[in-house]
């Protein structure tokens, strides 16, 4: 039983029917349990108890956005109810609101400041919302208090590498293995700081947890991506790899992808946006000019395009956004009710929808842009998928596509664990499916809107770093300054993993990387094909 249910049942649940459905929740028989409880619910409306188990009922199936509302609503009718006021605020967290959430926490800690679970709490919401100096005082406070939770000792650590203090954040990984040495994510995160080297001890340990036959599946794919790292850094490249492929065919046994998703919603947006489909619904959107969007694929030098624009006086840097995301989410649910889909329901939606959608968008990422400067910048690299629907909503806002060598991204992504989302990067052709779409969907919108996405190819950036700076300025129309070119100076958080990297100088060494694991990557140079013989122009795709 979840802890929720069993909450339920110790303290709230006297009603015998609401002791049912928390039962055939445990079970997982969530149609009946829903029944149950609308059923209740007519005889008690607004039973606090009731619409909170609603809300687990449409969690545990997906539907975030309906748990969101019973748990508000839960909340609205009962203020006291703290167990509700928890797991909403938490996710809240996880739907990327965590303003809101933050509001909550502090709601819970004026009932007991000292708990622990809430402190957490409001640690996560600070760091989602880039108050990492905050966070990281919580995490010590917690920490003194509870110095043997492995779980408190990753979040701090994963904090003060986002605050560049590696040497401590290193430190708060080797306390997590101390206290748990199986911890596959105390490896990986190590294993993650790009400029951390292993000792042959800490190979002979990771290898003493691959051996134990008892190691969960999530924490033994860890401890194998980490080995790919040690063993690639000792040049030893066969076994690097190896260990790489073998944490990547368990993270995609586990997670579910069908590539063709993305190729049907790449065709279905070739054929809605045309030039004609623009051109019809000129000057609908949202005016503001104030995004600049940095788009692509991950592990494209995105980060260091992100690092260079936020060394610009006029320019701030803020995360991975998830709100064009959330509106292309809204519309999907809107065509799905009118028996449509996306993105061929933009066709049918009202002029005054593009600027109001568009100005949610400003006020929803409001929250992160904290010093006053004209333009910020949404580094959501799959917002490549929403280019069309970002220019119907912001048609001043700019569009920076990142691109790198197809082989050096693709096996970049390969080498990366992720511990959530990203399910089509952990095999070779299904990266190869991604990175083909992109440039197939991003060819498209050079033909429609011509001129309106300007693209940054990370070789020549390297190459030519100040010329290539020039022309991206010149393109968001600001003046060169100095300090885009010494961006390695500017002191911001930074969440990516590429943290390490845009904290120096720039240097030619990756460059090449992954000529040293060519052998090994035929499926994925297969499925690229002619987007790898032509690069970097995109070949013709009909």
């Amino acid at each position: 039983m979840s802890d929720a249910a069993q909450s339920y049942e110790r303290n709230w649940l006297r009603h015998p029917r609401l002791r049912e459905a928390a039962q055939l929740i445990e079970h997982g028989q969530m149609g009946a349990a829903s029944g149950t409880l609308r059923g209740f619910l007519k005889a008690h409306p607004g039973d606090a108890h009731a619409l909170h188990l609603l809300g687990e009922i449409a969690y545990r199936q997906g539907r975030t956005d309906q748990a969101l509302a019973s748990w508000g609503q839960c909340v609205d009718i009962a203020p006291d109810f703290t167990p509700a006021r928890h797991q909403y605020a938490a996710a809240l967290l996880g739907a990327a609101r965590a303003d809101v959430a933050l509001l909550h926490s502090d709601q819970l800690l004026k009932r007991d400041s000292r708990n622990p679970d809430y402190r957490a709490l409001k640690a996560r919401a600070l760091e989602a919302l880039d108050d990492y100096s905050a966070a990281a005082d919580l995490w010590r406070g917690l920490l003194k208090e509870y110095p043997d939770r492995a779980y408190f000792w990753t979040c701090y650590g994963y904090v003060l590498r986002g605050l560049g203090m590696l040497p401590e954040s290193i430190a708060a990984c080797r306390k997590v293995i101390e206290l748990d040495p199986a911890s596959g994510s105390a490896w990986w995160n190590l294993a993650d700081i790009k400029t951390f080297r292993f000792a042959e001890a800490d190979i002979q340990q990771m290898e003493k947890q691959i051996a134990n036959a008892e190691l969960p599946a999530a924490g033994r794919a860890c401890v194998h991506f980490a080995l790919g790292k040690a063993h690639g850094d000792l040049k030893q490249y066969e076994t690097s790899f190896g260990h790489y492929a073998k944490g990547n065919a368990l993270r995609r046994l586990a997670l579910p992808h069908d590539p063709d998703v993305l190729t049907a919603y790449v065709a279905r947006s070739k054929l809605v946006f045309s030039e004609e489909f623009f051109r019809a619904r000129s000057g609908r959107g949202c005016e503001s000019p104030d995004p600049i969007f940095i788009v692509g694929m991950m592990r494209s030098g995105s980060t260091l395009v992100e690092q260079i624009l936020s060394s610009h006086s006029q320019v701030e840097g803020t995360r991975e956004l998830a709100e064009v995301a959330a509106a292309s989410h809204h519309l999907q649910r809107f065509a799905s009710k009118k028996g449509c889909d996306f993105p061929s329901i933009l066709e049918r939606v009202d002029a005054g929808v593009f600027c109001q959608l568009g100005e949610r968008y400003l006020e929803n990422t409001r929250v992160h842009r904290k010093l006053g400067r004209p333009y910020f910048i949404d580094k959501m690299g799959a917002n490549f998928g929403h280019v069309g629907l970002i220019h119907l909503l912001l048609p001043n806002a700019k569009i920076v596509d990142v691109r790198r060598h197809p082989l050096a991204c693709g096996f970049s992504i390969f080498s990366q664990y992720f511990p959530k989302g990203q399910n089509n990067t952990y095999k070779l052709a299904d990266i190869g499916r991604n990175y083909r779409d992109y440039v197939e969907l991003m060819a498209h919108f050079d033909r429609v809107l011509p001129a309106r996405i300007h693209r940054v190819f990370y070789e020549s950036l390297i190459a030519e770093p100040e010329a290539e700076i020039r022309r991206l300025l010149a393109y968001l129309g600001l003046p060169f300054e100095e300090s885009c070119r010494d961006f390695h100076r500017t002191e911001r958080t930074i969440a990516t993993v590429s943290a390490e990297q845009v904290r120096s100088p720039i240097y030619h060494t990756a460059l090449e990387h992954w000529r040293n694991y060519e052998p090994w990557l035929a499926p994925l140079k297969e499925v690229l094909g002619a987007v790898l013989d032509d690069y970097p122009a995109a070949p013709e795709f009909h």
